[in-house]
């Protein structure tokens, strides 16, 4: 059953929905040019955005809220809490929002700052007298991803098993705390789940009790949020969905188990969206903390400021006004939630699979771009003659980043980051081209001989585009091989590292195929005898020299190097 917000009044009940909706949203395209849009609009706009998305009305859906300032533009929802028993979402149905919990505890944290009972100069070991090297550590680093610690998500294979036990916040920084440093303190930004545990060890110190009865007394109390909770294993939340994955045959299954004592401070509240609604409203109002202190979060300062990471939010820009922005991923569920200050526009997606196959930016920066009046609109292809393509081919790269290259295949322009899949781009003329269900763009420059020079490319069709410079031609197709029967049989089985694992088989029609648990099957075409390849995905296995069967296989894709043995 599919579940929609109901947007229809009396005098539209005699019109068929499909029409309404069509006419709707024409009515608020030709209108908005500028106006912000109108809740009947706005709900037109984001059925058709869903419906877009394709998602099953009988497996595991989304939530979406659009406000703006205390109106409600539109909430609605689509497919099930429960796939096994067939309960539908609901709109307001509970669910993890991951690492959208970082700006909860770094919101206590800084309200602990105001009173006076921290500073964000100070070293850790203030709080932490144990932990290593903590006196080179600041609550400002661990704040902002600059610490240098070790994410304990990233130690190969603990995400596999050690995540399921339940740990005390002292027990749970023993697994990272001896681990070698990826930097020194403030050299370099990272992405890091240790520093918020960290940071939640902080606010435990100050004040006495655990991080998240601190931040319920600290902000959500005080502001009246009832629907963002940290999920206490002995109480009974009403409301909240199930989580999904994907397993190895591509199907819906239970998300994996982890033990939310885990995901501490970096990732373990759940919420709903008008939790996060409400959140948004009281932290960006100016109800929780000081201004000044406010400032500080939102705002990216020294080796942080090219990631646009500020303290638990992102500061970015949706059509060239100021957007601040998280995102969260968790075991059986994918957040998203954005506030545009300008007009206190509040976008939040909540989805209970953590699966592939719907984009959370896409969705919400195309439902924020509508709800402020300057939507954007879906590329026009035109077409390129395949002459005018041929001298955009090559390879391209960026100083940090895989290498990417342009191919023209059967008549079309196509792009493949190195390790990454191969990508038709959608041809808008002048050299222009946008990818496919995606607000990204690149924009080719021409040297005086029309050969590519470089690329102008932007990831958010924002006007923020990088740009990579052409470093040579098309490296030379790779000459495949047929195995002989005993060639092929040497390389069957399992093999597998702390990091990843991958089965080696022959299919129905006796094809050789790879396959990593929660991916589709790969073909794999071979070079060598013990040299496989995944054009797809521009992936290699090379396989060990032994006489009879290798013993280990080595993945090659992109920058990464994971050797793995023969189980």
């Amino acid at each position: 059953m599919l579940r929609r917000f109901d947007i229809t009044t009396s005098s539209m009940r005699a019109i068929p929905a499909s029409v309404t909706a069509a006419l709707l949203l024409i009515t608020a395209q030709a209108a908005l040019a500028g106006q912000p849009a109108t809740p009947a609009a706005m709900a037109a706009y984001a059925e058709q955005l869903l419906d877009g998305q394709k998602i099953a009305p009988d497996g595991p859906g989304v939530t979406v809220l659009v406000a703006r300032g205390n109106q409600l533009l539109y909430k609605g929802a689509r497919g099930m809490a429960s796939v096994e028993l067939g309960v539908p979402l609901r709109p307001d149905q509970l669910m993890r929002i991951g690492s959208v919990t970082k700006q909860f505890a770094a919101a206590a944290l800084l309200k602990q700052v105001d009173a006076g009972k921290a500073a964000l100069d100070d070293p850790l070991s203030k709080y932490l007298p144990d932990y290593p090297s903590g006196s080179k550590i600041t609550l400002l680093q661990l704040l902002n991803h600059t610490s240098g610690v070790k994410s304990y998500t990233g130690i190969p294979g603990y995400m596999d098993g050690p995540i399921r036990r339940d740990l005390t916040t002292a027990a749970l920084i023993k697994e990272f705390r001896d681990q070698p440093v990826d930097f020194a303190p403030g050299e370099k930004w990272a992405y890091n789940n240790s520093g918020y545990v960290l940071l939640g060890a902080v606010v435990e110190a100050i004040s006495g009790k655990s991080w998240h009865q601190s931040l319920d007394e600290l902000l959500l109390q005080p502001a009246g949020i009832k629907t963002v909770l940290y999920p206490d294993p002995n109480r009974l939340f009403k409301g909240m969905a199930q989580g999904y994955t994907l397993n190895a045959e591509r199907q819906v299954a239970p998300a994996g188990f982890l033990s939310m004592t885990q995901p501490h401070a970096a990732g373990a509240l759940v919420a709903n969206t008008e939790g996060l609604w409400r959140w948004n409203q009281a932290l960006h109002g100016g109800q929780l903390i000081s201004p000044a202190i406010y400032q500080r979060m939102i705002t990216p300062e020294g080796v942080a400021q090219p990631a646009r990471y500020g303290f638990g939010i992102a500061a970015v820009t949706l059509r060239g006004q100021p957007m601040l922005s998280h995102g969260g991923g968790i075991h059986g569920f994918v957040s998203m939630l954005n506030y545009l200050p300008r007009t206190q526009t509040t976008v939040v997606i909540l989805r209970n699979t953590d699966g592939p196959g719907f984009s959370m930016d896409l969705v919400s920066r195309k439902l924020a771009a509508f709800a402020i009046g300057e939507p954007f609109t879906d590329p026009r292809p035109v077409a390129v003659p395949a002459d005018q393509l041929k001298p955009l081919e090559g390879v391209y790269a960026r100083e940090g980043q895989p290498t990417r290259t342009l191919r023209v295949k059967d008549g079309v322009l196509h792009n493949q980051r190195s390790g990454g899949s191969s990508v038709a781009l959608v041809p808008l003329g002048n050299d222009r081209f946008a990818f496919p269900n995606s607000l990204a763009w690149l924009q080719v420059e021409r040297g005086a001989d029309g050969r590519a020079v470089a690329l102008q490319l932007s990831n958010t069709g924002e006007d923020d585009a990088e740009r990579w410079t052409r470093t040579g031609d098309l490296p030379a197709d790779l000459a495949f091989i047929t195995l002989a029967p005993e060639q092929v049989q040497a390389l069957l089985g399992d093999y597998a590292s702390p990091q990843f694992a991958i089965r080696v088989f022959l299919d129905a029609e006796g094809q050789l195929k790879g396959q990593a648990q929660g991916q589709p099957a790969f073909l794999l075409r071979a070079s060598t005898p013990r040299r496989v390849h995944v054009t797809e995905v521009d992936a290699t296995l090379e396989f060990s020299a032994e006489a009879d069967r290798p013993q280990s296989a080595t993945l090659l894709q992109g920058a990464n190097k994971i050797v793995m043995v023969r189980k």
